[in-house]
């Protein structure tokens, strides 16, 4: 959850205002809780469009052509400073490259099996698990219970061709790998300024995911209809959405932009009927419901 590092609105070179800036600018006009739903609806179109690109890449390929085109913007506009770094520095650094790596193959493997909203909301109990993890009340045993309940309502018992045992799996490890991403975003926030943590998280990412994107994905990454496809995920998934929460949380509380967060799930599947025509039952809808729920309360009740 973080953006654009650009404090000063103007190119001193040429006069003309920043890209950073203009976006800032614009960002400004918009109330807070909107910006955070903008960020949300932002990922999720980027993750519906990255399912769409599925039908010609295998998964592991459109994670490589997302990140890399991510890394590519992120790495023009807050480039990373390699000089200085202390071994803590580099072992954060490197952990937070690895576990973005792994984050985002799980869940588009898991996108790959599942539709869009329930793959969402499994992934979820990710940062639930760290907020319950924090509050240590025993009125999160509730908000676990309903989280559980969820997915256990979302678990195919025969009765639902359109998820899988395996899509669950890769859900859940992806939803591990956002708690571990949480942690370490922290920790990189600490020791980074601005965005370069996450550009050099990015730059990591690529290294890690370019083998087996590279080799799943071969000659067909180089058409230019699937690289343009690709930097619009890029931007939609990444850039675009970091820029939007970091201008968000400079504005509102944090435990508010965690309960405006916790929505996600529901936008996803909203996004997955209109973009990828994902049909939910109703039992599914109850369950998306069930973890929404749960991260609501754990959220406000870590402010009681």
């Amino acid at each position: 959850m973080t953006a654009f590092a650009l404090d000063d609105p103007l190119d001193r070179g040429s006069g003309l205002p920043r890209p950073g800036g203009l976006m800032r600018a614009a960002a400004g006009s918009i109330p807070p809780s909107g910006l955070v739903l903008l960020a949300i609806v932002s990922v999720q179109l980027g993750a519906g469009f990255a399912k769409e690109l599925f039908a010609a890449l295998p998964p592991s390929a459109v994670v490589f052509l997302r990140i890399a085109m991510g890394a590519i913007v992120m790495g023009a506009v807050a480039r990373p400073r390699l000089r200085g770094l202390s071994r803590r520095d580099w072992a954060v650094a490197l952990g937070f490259g690895v576990t973005l790596a792994l984050m985002n193959l799980t869940f588009y493997e898991a996108l790959a099996r599942l539709p869009l909203g329930i793959a969402v909301a499994i992934e979820f109990l990710g940062p639930l698990g760290v907020a319950v993890a924090a509050s240590r009340r025993r009125l999160d045993l509730l908000w676990i219970g309903l989280a559980g309940a969820g997915v256990l309502l979302l678990a195919p018992w025969g009765q639902s061709a359109a998820v899988s045992w395996i899509g669950i799996g890769f859900a859940l490890l992806a939803g591990a790998c956002w708690a571990a991403y949480i942690v370490l975003s922290a920790a990189a926030g600490s020791r980074f300024p601005g965005t370069t943590g996450l550009s050099f998280a990015m730059i990591v990412s690529v290294v890690v995911i370019a083998p087996v994107g590279v080799t799943t994905g071969g000659a067909d990454l180089l058409q230019p209809e699937l690289l343009l496809i690709g930097l619009g995920v890029g931007l939609l998934s990444s850039v675009i959405p970091y820029s939007l929460e970091l201008q968000a949380l400079r504005r509102m509380p944090k435990h508010v932009f965690g309960i405006l967060m916790s929505v996600e799930p529901a936008v996803a599947a909203l996004i997955g009927v209109v973009v990828l025509n994902e049909l939910l039952h109703l039992q599914q809808w109850a369950a998306i419901g069930c973890i929404v729920a749960a991260s609501l309360g754990s959220t406000r009740a870590g402010r009681l």
